[in-house]
């Protein structure tokens, strides 16, 4: 890990998510970690993080998004031998493999975001979740519609909680345990004709 501070000169987005990410896990927690926590080990102003980022909430956010990147990135042409499961596995499976060197810390987020104050918290992940459902038919080439597209993004939003949560508890090496569990869920799920 590098502990090396950031030039308050040329802090930018990328270089605070660093931060954050090192210190909460130096720390242990990514709940305890504040702004002015940044902005001390930066040697920096927190008007200068907050031009960034509000609040630690939307580091958590600029996290997930670059996930999100990694996940888009997964080259089509790789998976046109595979069957659906597997396709949907390599895409949704991209995405846990890119949050996998913070496992614990990102685990603190998913829990911080879902902490019952946090009410603010959840309506956007509804929304972002229901957009990954979507993007995961989408890039796996599923292109059923009505009725049997509803049955899809149900199923498909049941598998991914069910292997976020194994995920967020797994401490094999990384995280082969909830890997197995989605590839056999989304195989049971392609058996059973929903994909």
């Amino acid at each position: 890990m590098n502990d090396a501070q950031p030039n308050p000169e040329s802090l930018d987005a990328q270089s605070i998510l660093n931060t954050a990410l090192a210190l909460a896990q130096q720390q242990g927690s990514w709940y305890d970690l504040s702004l002015v926590d940044i902005a001390v080990h930066c040697d920096t102003s927190i008007s200068k993080i907050y031009k960034h980022f509000a609040d630690t909430n939307a580091i958590a956010d600029f996290w997930f998004s670059q996930a999100l990147e990694t996940m888009l990135s997964v080259d089509r042409h790789v998976m046109t031998s595979l069957s659906a499961a597997a396709r949907l596995d390599h895409i949704i499976w991209s995405w846990f493999e890119a949050l996998a060197p913070y496992h614990a810390v990102t685990s603190q987020m998913l829990k911080a975001k879902l902490y019952p104050p946090h009410i603010h918290h959840w309506v956007p992940m509804i929304f972002d979740l229901s957009r990954l459902v979507q993007l995961w038919l989408d890039m796996a080439e599923l292109s059923a519609g009505g009725r049997r597209r509803q049955i899809q993004e149900i199923t498909l939003t049941g598998i991914f909680l069910v292997t976020l949560s194994a995920w967020c508890r797994d401490q094999s090496p990384q995280q082969t345990q909830a890997h197995s569990k989605l590839l056999r869920m989304l195989e049971k799920a392609e058996i059973s004709g929903q994909f």
